[in-house]
């Protein structure tokens, strides 16, 4: 008889696009050692060019392309390819992904597990009703809740009121190396910009969520403020989505067109990274930013908004600060003495890379992921075997 393959684990999320979410699946996928588990991903939605960066060969991607709304049709081609896949462990992420967990009433024997990322921008604080409800409703069918922050993990069992006893943190990870010693900036770096500028910017979605909005607000109050700054500072934000038509609009309205640069969806975060003085995070509502770990990464100091996993990441005063979320005027306040210290930039900067390579480590949050698919299906003690792959940080 031959050896049986390794059990599959299937990764069920609303769509393979670009975001921390993703990050984190593609680079627990390619981490995994070898022989120890497979993985396939479904999409509820579409699986855009992300899934490039899965690198272990035979990880099938498959797409169902649920209409928009309720879409019955979509839970009987999910349970066709449930049904055709046999996983051993079914793995969904996020409340788009949660509803998916009713077919478990159909196939008892997989077990199941559920990620909580980060909260909708429609549901900030988590305090939806429904939603709460949704989640109580299936956990029944969920053998254990995985969150990425110590935030989402009180929020899990203090408010939605899940049992403690299905609830494991598990902070993602990041590749220090590839972070540490960025390469030189891009090709397409304005080249009307100053080469003594002190760059400031930011990595993620161009999303409501993310409110890069209030980084340009920012921009433009320091620039009030302090007019010398202009021939100084410039900013950069990198990323794509849904608000990037009016990012372009506001900056052309507040007459910054020469002082930020909307850099796009990129695969050189790192050369951008290297290329910054400051990263700013203003975002309304986080779980755990990969961006944050990554300018830490690469010996940034951070300044971010006071939610979510935030504060777990940021140690105010130390490797950054921390402000309110939605003050434009706040950040801008907290960025301005740090405009003209270069000294302490450096000093916040390193101190935030000897954390993250202390506390935050792809190998780690991996075993973390292993150990509860063992778990479950009783295979407690399983040896570590080669890696099969890099991630994609």
């Amino acid at each position: 008889m031959g050896v049986p393959a390794p059990p599959l684990v299937v990764h069920i999320i609303y769509a393979l696009g670009t975001g921390g979410l993703e990050n984190g699946l593609v680079n627990l996928i390619n981490r995994t050692p070898a022989g120890r588990y497979r993985h396939a991903v479904v999409c509820l939605t579409e699986a855009g060019a992300f899934a490039g960066r899965i690198t272990v060969p035979g990880v099938p991607v498959i797409a169902l392309h649920k209409r928009p709304g309720h879409d019955p049709a979509m839970y009987w081609r999910l349970w066709r390819t449930l049904r055709l896949l046999r996983p051993a462990v079914v793995h969904t992420r996020n409340l788009a992904a949660l509803e998916t967990q009713v077919l478990g009433l159909v196939m008892p024997r997989t077990r199941r597990v559920h990620g909580e990322h980060g909260r909708d921008v429609h549901d900030l604080d988590g305090s939806n009703p429904r939603y709460r409800w949704l989640r109580r409703a299936l956990a029944p069918l969920v053998q254990r809740f995985i969150c990425v922050s110590s935030d989402i993990e009180q929020w899990l069992v203090n408010e939605v009121r899940i049992p403690r006893r299905k609830v494991t943190q598990l902070y993602n990870g990041v590749d220090h190396e590839r972070f540490a010693r960025p390469p030189p900036p891009p090709l397409d770096w304005p080249a009307h910009w100053p080469v003594d500028a002190v760059v400031v910017g930011t990595v993620g979605r161009l999303a409501a969520v993310k409110d890069q909005r209030s980084l340009i607000r920012a921009l433009a109050h320091s620039f009030d403020e302090r007019p010398d700054l202009r021939r100084a500072v410039r900013c950069i934000v990198v990323g794509d989505g849904p608000e990037r038509s009016a990012l372009e609009a506001q900056i052309a309205t507040a007459g910054l067109e020469d002082y930020a640069w909307l850099a796009g969806d990129r695969e050189d975060v790192p050369a951008l990274l290297g290329a910054m003085d400051l990263f700013l995070l203003p975002s309304l509502g986080e779980g755990i930013s990969n961006t944050v770990l990554e300018a830490m990464a690469a010996g940034l100091p951070v300044i971010a908004t006071r939610v979510g996993g935030n504060p777990e990441l940021v140690l105010d005063g130390e490797t950054g600060f921390l402000v309110p979320v939605g003050d434009p005027v706040a950040l801008a306040a907290t960025m301005l003495p740090l405009l003209d210290d270069p000294a302490r930039r450096r000093a916040l900067g390193e101190a935030g890379r000897r954390s993250v390579r202390e506390r935050f480590d792809w190998s780690r949050t991996v075993a973390g992921y292993l150990a509860v698919y063992d778990d479950l299906l009783g295979r407690a003690g399983t040896p570590d075997l080669t890696p099969a792959g890099r991630g994609a940080d």
